[in-house]
């Protein structure tokens, strides 16, 4: 396993526990909407997952 590897994997890992942490479980729904709809390369998979997220982050600016 080359050390690029190792490293996107642990970024991915991280970045996944501080969504978890920040917006709960519609944030985890969100990232993974997004992330299967780069997998299978449909853009209402990925749209859709972007709008939660988005809908989540600016939520909570303005609360």
């Amino acid at each position: 396993m080359s050390a690029l590897a190792l490293l996107a994997g642990a970024f991915v890992v991280g970045f996944e526990q501080l969504t978890q942490w920040k917006y709960g479980p519609v944030g985890i729904a969100g990232l993974l909407l997004l992330a299967l709809g780069f997998h299978r390369s449909s853009p209402a998979y990925s749209s859709a997952g972007a709008l939660v997220l988005t809908l989540l982050v600016v939520g909570g600016a303005a609360a």
